[in-house]
């Protein structure tokens, strides 16, 4: 097989879910208000985006094996689609690993310790998304993962390294993170719930239908609005601005779209997430300045 280009690489990473690896930075560095510190945030940025694109080259190569992917709704698979080879794209999430891990060694000896355990359970939750014997994506748990470590941990944990504390506020906000993150997959999963059926991949979607995964999607994009509240500041009326997409978006799932024509919905919650985090940002620091 010939050596695959740039490109290949650039559509492996999926770049459209990097939001999800952005915005618990974006949230938590707001919030840390005068605790804001450069480096580890930077450092926390570094850990978020090679753990999304290793989670995206694991499940790329680990569904591209066991065949769940040679029937694909969605953008083309690098491995499913012979783009390169299992081994390359198993490397490539290995190697995005191994940044993430030396970035976070590099947190925890600025923080704390502790977090290298945080570390690991991180990056064996992203391999075991798909990967090994009894992937938990297959089992419909892929939500709680990209919750517990795409929501709470990458929020709370990027707070606590500059703050060196948690507070409720964080998981507040971990907790939104969190709910728009699982957006993004519950839309993935939406669109490829037929044919995840079919090959044996048993996600949520798979598990509970069509009709309750939508009420859970949209759940997950409007409950953001209301859970601002528990900041007590009248600026996160700023989140309203994503409000016009949300409900754009709303229009476009309960109209009965279906496979491919869901695609658009996964791109605009991708835009939503970072939308509304950075209008939730905004609002966390003109709460301080004003």
């Amino acid at each position: 097989m010939a050596r695959p280009s740039n490109s290949v690489w650039v559509t492996g990473a999926r770049i459209r879910t990097l939001p999800a690896a952005i915005a618990p930075v974006l949230v938590a560095t707001a919030l840390a208000g005068s605790d804001f510190h450069l480096l580890p945030a930077l450092l926390a940025l570094i850990v978020s985006l090679s753990l999304q694109v290793g989670v995206n080259y694991a499940n790329d190569y680990s569904d591209g094996v066991r065949g769940s992917d040679d029937n694909r709704v969605g953008p083309v698979r690098i491995t499913a689609g012979g783009l390169a080879s299992p081994a390359a794209v198993r490397r490539a999430a290995f190697i995005s690993f191994f940044i993430a891990s030396v970035a976070g060694l590099i947190l925890s000896a600025m923080s704390a310790w502790w977090l290298i355990a945080v570390g690991v359970l991180s990056i064996a939750a992203a391999w075991g998304y798909t990967g090994g014997k009894n992937p938990y994506g297959y089992l419909g748990l892929g939500e709680v993962f990209v919750f517990i470590f795409f929501g709470l941990v990458a929020t709370v944990g990027t707070y606590y390294v500059q703050a060196e504390k948690i507070t409720g506020q964080a998981i507040l906000a971990g907790t939104i993170v969190g709910f728009l993150a699982c957006a993004i997959l519950v839309i993935n999963n939406i669109r490829d719930r037929a044919l995840d059926s079919e090959a044996g991949k048993k996600t949520l979607a798979v598990r509970i239908g069509d009709h309750n995964s939508r009420l859970l999607y949209s759940t997950l994009i409007v409950s953001p609005f209301i859970l601002t509240i528990g900041f007590a500041t009248p600026w996160t009326l700023l989140t309203l601005l994503a409000l016009p997409r949300t409900i754009s978006i709303l229009r476009t799932l309960w109209t009965g779209a279906l496979g491919r024509t869901l695609i658009p919905i996964l791109a605009k919650t991708g835009e939503l997430q970072i939308l509304f985090c950075l209008a939730l940002s905004l609002a966390l620091i003109l709460q301080r300045l004003v």
